[in-house]
This record gives structure tokens, C-alpha cells and sequence, in this order.
């Protein structure tokens, strides 16, 4: 499979510019020069930055163009620090990957794929010219009944992006909020500089647990992540829900988790990427701070050998904050083994 060159390992700077408050004071002081820098200090070579449309426009689609400002600054300290950057729209007018932000609508409306259209069109007149960026045209697709409008309306939007921007490197993911099993239902790819793109917080029970925005899960739950299949099952159930009675179910029961969960998770996608040519990137990714550092770790591990085997690029949710940050305190004791194995060191 082809490897994406430069987009190799990464991290995500969510809740700058997205899930966050709308403010100019947030947008000026959540990520500075120096938070750049420190991704370069740490052997990094891309950082992903995703961005609602509340800091260009407003609801009503009125431009705000002045605020791109803190784009072009996010522009400007990749270059400087020699880190490729992922241009993620992480919402736009009409659908959220959150139901809660309460965007409706573009699925179904022709307006507001056509707004969708010129925001990129705008987007990528303003920087389809630097060559260290890509572009993510949404965000984590929920639903999979959307999934032939959105074939349909994101080879419109790459068609008119070509337009203007004809090599800027495209991601492209798909339902279950960018989930392994939608890559099989995306389009074709256009053209050589086609990503498709998944995120990947599997287990959930593991990854997710305790989280509060997640209505099954008890606040308290906690698990290690050195558990065998049956016990992920019943904890999964318990949880998340019957939907996730038979997840585990053609790994053995009795047999504990380890890498080949992973490698079993990535096999079809890898099936398509190479019977397709293109290439393969995993945007999101991470544990949720409720867990024991050291447990993160024992996830973290396996997770990223079943990465380097495949050769798959990837960006680590998160950098600082958010429920998942890297940099925060709290990982100081395995941010440095952590960081080798995002680089496959």
C-alpha cells in the first residue's frame, strides 16, 4: 500500500478553532508560536487543525474572512517549523458530527451543498498554493443512509477544488463518523491525491470510558485494557448497549487483546486502499484522560503496530486538552514512549 509521505505521524490541534468558544480571545491564545514548536521538538511532522465554520462565517453563511487570520497564522508556523498541516472543516452550515450543536439540514438541502461547494472553492483559493497543506472536506459523516449523497456531493467539491488547487493532497471519509467499514463505499478516487481517511477510538469501552457525553456510559466505569474478548462484550453491553454484543466475537473469547484486534480492525480498509491506490490515513485516534496513563500506554502500543505494519499515517487526537491532551501533565510519565511509538521508533 502506498505510504502518504510527510503525513506519517501527527497530532491533532482540536478545540482551537473547533469545539470551541467563538471568541477572539480563545482563537488568539488556545495555541501560540510556541505549541508549534514543540510539536517539531518532538519529531512530528504534521499537525492536523480542524475548524468550524463559526470562525469564518456565521450561521446565516455572512462572511467573517477577517478571523482566516488565525488560519493563515496556523499556515505560517507549519512552514516555519517544517510540519505539513491537515486542513479540517470540522463543521459546516447544516451538519455537526455532534447532534448536540443541533446543525441540520445539508443532507438534504441543495443550498446548503452548494454553500458547502464555495466554501471550499474559497478556502482553496486561499491556500491551495502552499504546498505543505491538505485538505479534509468534512468531518465524521454520521449516518450511513447519507452515504451516496455524500459520494455525490464531495465529487462535486473535489471537482471544483481541482479547479483551483489541482494537487493539494483531499481526504475523503466516510459514515459511522469516519468509521474502518465506510471506506469500502466511498467513491473511487478521482485522481492520485485521494486520502481516505478513518478514525479509530476502538474499543470504545476502553477509549471512551467514563466519558460523560456518551448517555449509557456510567461516569465511574473504568476498565484495564488487558482484558480478554468476553469481558470487553459484557462491559461493551453494559455500557454502550446491546449493539455491541457480538464486536468481539470473531477473536476468540477467552484470548486477551493485543495487536491482532488492530490488525484485524484495518485489514479491509488496507484491502481497499491497495485495490484502489490510495492511500491511507487514520485523522483521529487516542485515549480519554479518565484513564490510568500507563494504561493508555498498553493501548497506545498495540494500536501503532498494527500501524507501521500497514504503513498508515496518522494524527493523534489530542494535542492539549479536550478530554485526550498529549501535552497535559497528566502524561508526563509516558508522553516520550508514547511519541516513539507514534514515529515507529
Amino acid at each position: 500500500m502506498k505510504q502518504w509521505k510527510g503525513f506519517e505521524y501527527g497530532v491533532d490541534f482540536g478545540g482551537w478553532l473547533s469545539q470551541c468558544p467563538p471568541t477572539e480571545e480563545h482563537y488568539a491564545s488556545f495555541v501560540k508560536e510556541e505549541d508549534f514548536a514543540k510539536v517539531k521538538e518532538w519529531g512530528l511532522d504534521h499537525v492536523r487543525v480542524p475548524v468550524d465554520y463559526f470562525l469564518f462565517e456565521d450561521d446565516k453563511g455572512t462572511p467573517r474572512y477577517e478571523r482566516l487570520s488565525y488560519l493563515d497564522f496556523a499556515v505560517e508556523q507549519c512552514a516555519k517549523n517544517g510540519l505539513n498541516m491537515v486542513l479540517d472543516l470540522h463543521r459546516t452550515i447544516g451538519f455537526s458530527f455532534d447532534e448536540g450543536y443541533g446543525e441540520n439540514g445539508f443532507f438534504e438541502s441543495p443550498e446548503l451543498q452548494e454553500h458547502f461547494c464555495k466554501t471550499w472553492e474559497m478556502l482553496a483559493t486561499r491556500y491551495g498554493k502552499y504546498g505543505h497543506l491538505a485538505f479534509e472536506l468534512l468531518n465524521e459523516v454520521t449516518k450511513k443512509e447519507y452515504s451516496d449523497t455524500w459520494n455525490r456531493v464531495s465529487g462535486e467539491c473535489i471537482r471544483r477544488i481541482r479547479a483551483i488547487a489541482p494537487s493539494t493532497p483531499i481526504l475523503l471519509g466516510g459514515y459511522y463518523n469516519n468509521s474502518v467499514e465506510a471506506l469500502k463505499d466511498l467513491a473511487l478516487p478521482q485522481d492520485e491525491n485521494i486520502i481516505y481517511n478513518f478514525h479509530c477510538y476502538d474499543p470504545l469501552v476502553f477509549t471512551h470510558q467514563g466519558a460523560t457525553w456518551i448517555k449509557t456510559m456510567d461516569p465511574a466505569f473504568r476498565c484495564p485494557f488487558k482484558m480478554t474478548y468476553s469481558e470487553y462484550t459484557k462491559k461493551s453491553v453494559e455500557q454502550l448497549g446491546e449493539g455491541f454484543a457480538h464486536v468481539f466475537d470473531a477473536f476468540g473469547l477467552d484470548n486477551t487483546i493485543d495487536e491482532g484486534y488492530f490488525e484485524a480492525l484495518f485489514k479491509e480498509a488496507v484491502a481497499v486502499a491497495e485495490e484502489r491506490n490510495v492511500r491511507l490515513y487514520c485523522g483521529e485516534y487516542g485515549v480519554i484522560d479518565r484513564v490510568d496513563p500507563e494504561e493508555a500506554l498498553l493501548w497506545f502500543e498495540d494500536f501503532h503496530k498494527a500501524l507501521k505494519k500497514f504503513g498508515i499515517g496518522s494524527a493523534v487526537w489530542n494535542y492539549k486538552r479536550m478530554d485526550f491532551g498529549l501535552s497535559d501533565a497528566r502524561m508526563d510519565g509516558v508522553r516520550d514512549r508514547i511519541l516513539k511509538l507514534i514515529k515507529g521508533e
